[in-house]
């Protein structure tokens, strides 16, 4: 059975966009948006302990999956092949097309979702074994170490779905891997963690401007997939029809609930979770200053991405605020995408990042993170 039929539900990523305005700390330590003002978060349910989330007793029953299509009906690519742009294939890629963008140092990979959509894992080698995965239908993008048991494998799509998410498996041990949280569920490995690795949800454009000499994966036929080199026709989205019918929404309703299809970034760190809607964080100027826990935080969007960075910059604790298409804070300007000091005191520095996966919808976060609370701006 084709899964887009089976579910009629899909994610698809969106625009986001923010401008701002500058903010200080004066004691150089604060959880909160602005100086003097307080965060109000509404809590959604218990206190969440990030290590054990899920709430699910593991290994889970078969039962508790749903066969939505055969296992690798959903072809994932396993020997990539990358380009600078897709000059040279018969699909096309333009720069408000979504891509999933890896980095390290001065090195950058793009993976489109005009791919994703169609094969949903892509097995890669970049700075070491690398997983880039894909869920369209909670619109979740997961990026980590291919790794099992510390030995490399390859990765594909079972064709079950827990939670509405991509299951996978891994080759070497048949294991079944929840996609969101970046756990074995089932097989030989439950309970088992992948070392997830940082990624950005981000347009073409954008993210060839922040990385210019960036590579960006080709389409089968490429691409090798797990069944060969098919193609698909990547100037369609498969999952067009249910995107026109229930497009995502940004809002958050008068009685401050969050819609099911709301877009957030989700952080989580031992003892807390917190998601961030995209229209509290573009309405506070695409930038929020806070703490998840003992973690001190920013998040900023820009028109097409939104990022959460660790705020502590040599020992201290920076309240970041914004000017332009740039984060200021610490006597530097900070690009939001790399996350990288353009000048001053701190220039070539990178924040670490505080968001292990892309932004979602809601409904998806809150499955996986069940006891999150939701940034609701500065009271």
């Amino acid at each position: 059975m084709d899964r887009r039929r089976f579910l009629g539900t899909v994610g698809s990523t969106a625009l986001l966009g923010g401008a701002g305005c500058l903010a200080t700390d004066s004691d150089g330590d604060s959880s909160s948006g602005t100086a003097g003002t307080a965060t109000a978060v509404r809590d959604t349910s218990e206190a969440v302990d990030a290590s054990a989330v899920g709430a699910a007793d593991l290994p889970l029953a078969e039962s508790d999956l749903v066969r939505a299509a055969g296992k690798d009906d959903i072809p994932a690519i396993v020997d990539p092949a990358f380009g600078t742009d897709w000059s040279a294939v018969t699909a096309t890629l333009d720069g408000r097309d979504p891509v999933i963008g890896v980095a390290t140092g001065d090195r950058a990979r793009a993976y489109p979702l005009a791919v994703l959509n169609w094969h949903e894992v892509v097995n890669d080698a970049f700075e070491g074994p690398l997983l880039v995965t894909y869920c369209p239908l909670c619109g979740s993008g997961v990026t980590a170490e291919r790794r099992v048991d510390g030995r490399e494998t390859t990765f594909g799509v079972s064709g079950y779905l827990w939670q509405r998410d991509l299951v996978l498996y891994d080759d070497l041990t048949e294991s079944l891997w929840s996609q969101i949280l970046g756990r074995a569920v089932r097989g030989t490995r439950t309970g088992e963690r992948l070392a997830l690795r940082p990624s950005t949800m981000t347009r073409w454009g954008e993210w060839r401007d922040s990385y210019p000499d960036t590579e960006v994966l080709l389409p089968p036929p490429e691409s090798g997939t797990v069944t060969g080199r098919g193609r698909r026709n990547y100037n369609t989205n498969p999952y067009s029809d249910y995107e026109d019918s229930q497009p995502p929404d940004f809002s958050v309703g008068d009685d401050d609930e969050v819609s099911p299809r709301a877009l957030v970034l989700g952080v989580a760190t031992d003892g807390a979770a917190r998601a961030y809607p995209f229209r509290v964080v573009r309405e506070a100027g695409g930038v929020v200053n806070d703490r998840v826990g003992d973690l001190p935080v920013v998040v900023a969007s820009t028109h097409d991405s939104m990022v959460a960075y660790d705020r502590r910059v040599g020992g201290e604790t920076v309240a970041f605020g914004r000017d332009g298409d740039a984060l200021v804070g610490g006597g530097s300007r900070w690009a939001v995408v790399s996350g990288r000091a353009r000048d001053g005191t701190h220039e070539g520095v990178e924040l670490g990042r505080a968001n292990d996966r892309s932004p979602m919808f809601w409904f998806a976060w809150q499955d996986f993170f069940p006891g999150t609370d939701v940034y609701a701006g500065q009271s």
